[in-house]
């Protein structure tokens, strides 16, 4: 299964009143701690890989996930392809990754407000250290990563965002770069 995601920098205040407008269904609200790692065979920086432990609390929960993302597949979006499950505990997950040499490298702090819209997940995220931004995301088969892509570009385009102002770097190498940017 491929992530199909398209981000942009965006106030959240105009947007969550463009969702209401068109009538987005509200998913709630939570906070995410990624815990990132770095391989000791290879630079995730270098291969654009990630890997990493989310703590993702809610109003009722609070659920732990590893994920892999691989690398981009394609130039126009922020696809992947991404393996993820739900652990028991993150702690025992980072014991046992830092036991086989993996190095914790960097954490990523967000708030997420969540809507769905025309089959998309539209996210606003608040990342600590970088601002506000307004992420469009589906799941895909390989076959239809394009089909999907375009119908997040019209979900952009209908928040009146511009999906040639997408940020293609993860929050976690725009915290890295220093910049930003």
């Amino acid at each position: 299964m491929y992530e199909v995601e398209v981000k942009v920098r965006a106030d959240h205040d105009e947007i969550r009143n463009r969702l209401e407008e068109l009538g987005a269904s509200p998913l709630g609200k939570v906070t995410q701690e990624d815990f990132y790692y770095n391989a000791p065979h290879r630079d995730f920086a270098e291969t654009d890989e990630a890997l990493r432990v989310r703590r993702e609390a809610g109003e009722e929960e609070t659920v732990e996930v590893v994920t892999y993302k691989g690398p981009l597949v394609e130039e126009e979006s922020k696809t992947r392809k991404e393996h993820e499950t739900v652990v028991g505990d993150g702690d025992t997950v980072d014991a046992l990754l830092s036991a086989l040499g993996f190095d914790a490298t960097e954490t990523v702090h967000k708030e997420r407000e969540r809507f769905e819209f025309e089959g998309y997940v539209v996210t606003l995220d608040s990342v600590t250290g970088l601002g506000e931004f307004v992420e469009v995301e589906a799941e895909a088969e390989e076959g239809d990563v394009e089909s999907v892509r375009e119908g997040a570009y019209d979900v952009l385009l209908e928040l009146n965002l511009d999906p040639d102002e997408q940020v293609r770097t993860s929050y976690l190498g725009l915290l890295l770069s220093d910049t930003g940017e």
